[in-house]
């Protein structure tokens, strides 16, 4: 999926999927070939991920120039268009299978080959027989790689193609020509071997890496498609002539009117023109309160409708969603490069030439001190290390480890938008927390209740009543007479911005704040007063239950701390990590929720600015600090902090300046995401140890360095092997990150 935001009046920042890349090299000329064009102001290419974000002045360079400029080097890009038909997701998926396919007709050819080269090398024709059965492995599965290099050297470039088709053509065609000419061998006293099994072992473990590869990634990049699922399938429009329909999610165009019924989620963007209900929009702000939505009203997909049904005009829709911002941070991140990864990049970049350098000394020191047979092994030698150089390890080390990370954060409900937070979190040593929405559950419930006289009929019909209501608060009395059975109640009134009221066994009741009382002219005793003043001063509210004559009964509701806050507060002190919390509540009511939560460090009464400069003044003292909150009234702090996470997935402004956002309220995922930052980076460091290792080792024994020490010599069919295995081995290490606690 293409994505693009504007970033000012001037540049664009687009995600555009790349097609045909190969390995690493591929994505730094790609990388090149973009950044090169007029206009172009930044280009980043991941492998992993398959993608470049671009940065680009549209009145200099469109995307189709770009397409133009990469397919002249034999990539493409995925545009989507009307005229595209196609979906990416059908694209990677027929290439898998062309993969598969090309794999297996190569493995089922190979086999015979390599069982005549290993144990019947002397029967009559076998050099002609092993010539067939190549020929169709090397020219026809293999064709790729030589169509790539040739295209990559008409650019003057050269990359992981080229290496294997360098590699596998030198074999092959030193074996065409033994197999032709055996006499010329003879006449200088050697016998004239034949390496067609080693042509196609190595066109075959190759193509076996890339399978593999293509099945990781796509492995790593479940937590998209995961994300993708949450968006409702269907919607029920409404026609002119009032015919419901309902319709797949893809059809609904702006301008349609849509119906939301009681519990279904909003599945676009809009404004309502009929009907009220409460809207569950915690996802988006961090309050816990239901949001009444009348008409002229906004509402927004991935939100959950409640108890009543209203009609909207579908304003956001595909692409412009919340929920699409949401998949979008996910893709971005992937694709996002992490500082270590620029290094590696550049060291891809000139590894392909340093290597055609190794291998040409290779093949020249044996010639001039290789004795007899110096030729033979130098071109083996040639032909071995161009194969077992593929930088596809060293360029997958860390765009995989990060994909699965980024990826199994998402699926943890841990949405990281850049790789620049993932490495970065793991050095957090000091948390700032905002209270509300961020420490405290995030609903409200009942935590205190005051009665003239509790009888259990008074209770039947308090229950009843807020039974019918769709107000939020009405939700935490229910839940806190969840036992008490229903009455009869007639005449129910539900009146907005007061309460309700109804009528059981002749008398009426009102269930409500204390306007609505005061409307009613009900008397208020000084002792009911007394408490509801006492709890409103710890930032509660008050609910008052009466019937005509007098005050019954009344009760608190507050947004309680969370039943795992003290244990995630517990848990980061245990990493040595200082927690602070900070408030713009009462001290009383501060100092309660910190004592209770275990934070000895917190701040009262604090403006935004405020919060901002407490960051600044942790930063000065050397401390990493991460800052969680869910409001704009956060904004500025968690853009100062060294990682900012967005609590309950904040408002927009929270989500685009964190670079963490967390899609529940639940405080254990910030020790969950630090662990995952470190367990994360400690794979790409293990990734590239084993990358470069591999490098260091392998190039220099395929050139035959050992041969003067003990004689030996590496097949380049085992370099092939050994090249496919260390892809393998670096992408299983990056996937071992998903079963990891």
């Amino acid at each position: 999926m293409s994505t693009a935001t504007i970033k000012d009046t001037n540049t664009i920042k687009q995600n555009i999927p790349v097609l045909e890349m190969t390995c690493a090299s591929c994505a730094v000329s790609v990388e090149s070939m973009i950044q090169s064009l007029p206009g172009v102001i930044n280009a980043s290419v991941n492998f992993a991920s398959g993608s470049v974000a671009v940065e680009y002045q549209p009145g200099s360079v469109t995307v189709q120039d770009m397409q133009q400029a990469v397919q002249s080097i034999g990539y493409d890009l995925f545009l989507e268009d009307k005229t595209n038909t196609t979906s990416l997701e059908a694209i990677h998926a027929k290439k898998f299978r062309g993969l598969k396919n090309k794999t297996m007709g190569a493995a089922i050819i190979t086999l015979p080959l390599v069982i005549i080269a290993m144990l019947f090398m002397h029967i009559p024709y076998a050099n002609e027989i092993m010539w067939a059965l190549s020929t169709p492995v090397v020219l026809y599965f293999g064709k790729d790689f030589f169509i790539n290099a040739w295209k990559q050297a008409k650019h003057r470039s050269a990359n992981m193609d080229t290496l294997v088709a360098l590699g596998a053509g030198t074999a092959y065609l030193f074996s065409v020509f033994n197999t032709l000419f055996p006499g010329y061998w003879a006449a200088h006293g050697l016998t004239a071997h034949v390496y067609f099994e080693a042509a196609a072992v190595i066109i075959c473990f190759i193509l076996l890496g890339k399978l593999l590869e293509e099945k990781a990634k796509g492995n790593t990049s479940a937590a998209i498609r995961k994300l993708m699922g949450l968006q409702p399938k269907t919607v029920t429009i409404i026609k002119a002539n009032e015919e419901q329909v309902t319709v797949p999610i893809e059809q609904v165009a702006k301008g349609d009117l849509l119906l939301v019924k009681p519990g279904e989620k909003i599945a676009v963007d809009g404004t309502v023109v009929a009907g009220n209900s409460y809207v569950d929009e915690s996802m988006l702000s961090g309050e816990p309160l239901a949001v009444i939505k009348n008409e002229a009203d906004k509402v927004f997909a991935g939100t959950i409708n409640q108890k009543g049904s209203f009609r909207f005009k579908a304003e956001g829709i595909g692409s412009d969603t919340l929920l699409a911002q949401i998949i979008r941070m996910v893709q971005e991140a992937q694709g996002s490069k992490a500082p270590v990864q620029k290094l590696v990049d550049k060291i891809a970049a000139i590894f392909v030439p340093v290597v055609m350098v190794i291998a040409l000394l290779a093949l020249a020191s044996w010639v001039i001190w290789g004795g007899a047979n110096g030729l033979t092994q130098g071109l083996i030698a040639f032909a071995t290390v161009l194969v077992i150089a593929c930088p596809c390890a060293l360029g997958l080390a860390t765009p995989t480890a990060l994909m699965v990370g980024i990826g199994k954060g998402a699926e943890k409900g841990i949405l990281i938008k850049d790789a620049m937070s993932l490495e970065l979190a793991k050095k957090v040593n000091a948390l700032v927390l905002d209270k509300t929405g961020t420490i405290t559950e995030g609903r409200p419930a009942v935590t205190n209740s005051y009665w003239e006289a509790d009888t259990v009929y008074l209770q039947q019909v308090l229950y009843s009543i807020e039974q019918q209501s769709e107000h939020p608060l009405a939700a935490a009395i229910v839940a806190y007479y969840n036992e008490t059975a229903a009455t009869p109640i007639t005449q129910f009134e539900s009146i907005t911005g007061r309460g309700a009221k109804a009528t059981a066994s002749g008398s009426t009741y009102y269930v409500g704040n204390q306007k609505l009382l005061e409307e009613h002219t009900i008397n208020i005793p000084d002792h009911f007063l007394i408490k509801a003043d006492e709890w409103s001063k710890q930032a509660q509210t008050v609910i008052w239950f009466a019937n005509e004559q007098k005050v019954l009964a009344v009760f608190s509701i507050a947004d309680q701390i969370k039943a795992t806050t003290a244990e995630a507060i517990a848990q980061l002190k245990q990493a040595k990590i200082e927690v602070y919390m900070l408030t713009g509540d009462n001290e009383a009511t501060a100092k309660a929720i910190a004592a209770q939560t275990g934070i000895s460090s917190y701040r009262a009464e604090v403006t935004p600015a405020q919060k901002a400069d407490f960051i600044k003044e942790l930063q000065q003292q050397g401390k990493i600090v991460a800052m969680a909150g869910d409001g704009i009234n956060d904004s500025a702090a968690l853009a100062l902090a060294d990682v900012g996470i967005a609590m309950g997935k904040g408002s927009d402004i929270a989500m685009d300046v964190a670079g963490m956002t967390l899609i529940s309220s639940d405080l254990k995922k910030i020790p969950e995401a630090l662990r995952l930052s470190k367990q994360t980076v400690a794979t790409i460091r293990q990734n590239l140890f084993w990358a470069f290792i591999y490098n260091i080792i392998g190039i220099p024994v395929a050139a035959g360095i050992l041969y003067p020490v003990n004689g030996f010599l590496l097949n380049p069919m085992i370099a092939g092997a050994a090249m496919a295995l260390s892809s393998i081995s670096v992408v299983s290490n990056s996937l071992r990150l998903k079963w990891k606690r």
